[in-house]
């Protein structure tokens, strides 16, 4: 039931603020036409079917909010604010996280791409054999020239040059017509002596009875006995001398020394030969022996120590470019020459099949051993101080200076005596400024030309 009150404003609610619609008087808040909807038996509604034209208009009364309700609305508030606060706070420190990230990250690779970036390789452990490859000339291994060592003429000559001749065989013959008539004379003067002592020697026998009987005195005695003494001399004297001359006379055949060839005729018949070796022009022959031959190089002092007694060599030449042959190293003259600083060493080579000959340039092969302990590394990886020879190696990702010696060079490697470990990165291609302690990274990968 509701009282009668002053008319309000059009427009406002007279309960407490309330709007309600303007228009015509409506009884009770029902519309003209539409009967409220009443409960039917059964619990069903029914909507009466709105008439046609507009629906007249009527207050329409809004209930209070009670405070529970006001509280309830006062909480979702509160919860609705306080829920964006905490997503806001989990955006500003998600953005913070991500931002000091990304700054830590760009620190991080700017620190990483300050740092140099090397590429290493790894030292190869023991040096590999070198080979020493040096000139030399082959030479006979008996190489004799051939002199008449008596006076005359030549008679005959039995070989000519490129002749194989074996020891004894009979080279030439040389007449002697002096020597022979010394010969003759020597044995008169032979006969001469013996005849003459055998007269002492009965005249010392005879002297000697005489003196039993007192016929002759003592001197008389020693006289007799002291000049078969001289005469004996005498003999022996004579006997020498025909010997010697007989000597002489052998030497009108010339005969060969040993088994070899003759590479020279200086001779023919009729030329007049003079004793002895006076002169080249008194060489009747010259021969060589050849199943052997010599060769003797000259080693630098640095290759000196690793030339020993025994060792193989191979021998090639220019004109057996795909042949080998094989020498051995029998002799050294244990002596650094002083003016060229190298050794003597002596190779001899099997020539039984005469394929080689005397005076033929050669090249040596001297197989050098390399190192025990040593290593080989790049030559671009040495790094020349006025403190000494250094290699740059990564140790700890910093890069160290070692110091290190060198021994062969192999043209791109060189041999390392000391200082590097198989296990060392070294690095290649070290900056004339790189300082020891440095930062470097080592770039990944296997660099270009390692092995």
């Amino acid at each position: 039931m509701t009282l009668d009150q002053p008319d309000p404003p059009p427009g406002r609610d007279p309960h407490q603020g309330q709007f309600q619609s303007q228009g015509p008087a409506h009884h009770q808040g029902q519309e003209p036409g539409r009967d409220h909807p009443q409960a039917r038996p059964g619990g069903e509604k029914q909507n009466e079917p709105m008439p046609h034209g507009p629906a007249p208009q009527h207050d329409v009364e809004v209930p209070d909010a009670t405070p529970a309700e006001k509280r309830g609305t006062a909480r979702k508030l509160l919860t609705f604010v306080a829920v964006l606060a905490v997503l806001l706070v989990i955006g500003i420190v998600v953005g913070l996280f991500i931002r000091s990230s990304a700054e830590t990250k760009l620190a991080r690779d700017t620190t990483q791409e300050a740092v140099p970036i090397v590429q290493v390789v790894r030292p190869e452990p023991s040096a590999p054999d070198q080979m020493l490859v040096l000139p030399g000339q082959t030479l006979a291994f008996t190489d004799t020239p051939i002199y008449a060592r008596t006076s005359g003429y030549l008679k005959h000559w039995y070989f000519d040059i490129g002749a194989h001749v074996h020891q004894g065989q009979l080279l030439a013959e040389i007449e002697t017509p002096e020597l022979d008539q010394e010969v003759r004379q020597a044995r008169a003067d032979l006969q001469t002596a013996q005849a003459t002592a055998k007269l002492a020697g009965i005249t010392a026998k005879r002297t000697a009875n005489l003196l039993q009987s007192q016929s002759v005195s003592t001197q008389e005695r020693d006289n007799a006995a002291g000049s078969l003494s001289a005469d004996q001399a005498t003999v022996a004297s004579r006997e020498a001398n025909l010997a010697r001359l007989l000597e002489l006379q052998s030497y009108e055949h010339v005969y060969a020394p040993f088994d070899g060839i003759v590479t020279a005729r200086n001779t023919d018949v009729g030329d007049l030969i003079n004793a002895g070796a006076g002169s080249p022009a008194t060489e009747l022959f010259h021969m060589t022996e050849i199943s052997v031959l010599r060769i003797y190089v000259a080693v630098p002092e640095m290759n000196a120590p690793a030339m020993h007694v025994g060792a193989h060599v191979d021998v090639t030449l220019d004109e057996y470019p795909n042949q080998k042959f094989h020498g051995t190293l029998v002799r050294t003259n244990n002596a650094i020459d002083p003016a060229s600083r190298t050794l003597t060493v002596e190779v001899d080579v099997d020539n039984k099949a005469g394929q080689l000959l005397p005076g033929a340039y050669t090249f040596l092969h001297f197989t050098l051993p390399g190192g025990a302990g040593t290593a080989t590394v790049p030559s671009n990886t040495l790094l020349f101080r006025s403190e000494g020879l250094r290699a740059g190696v990564v140790r700890n990702g910093q890069a160290k200076l070692v110091p290190v010696t060198i021994g062969r060079d192999y043209g791109d490697k060189v041999e390392v005596i000391s200082g590097l470990t198989p296990d060392d990165q070294v690095i290649i291609n070290p900056s004339d400024s790189l300082v020891d302690g440095t930062k470097v990274r080592v770039q990944s990968g296997k660099p270009p030309g390692a092995n």
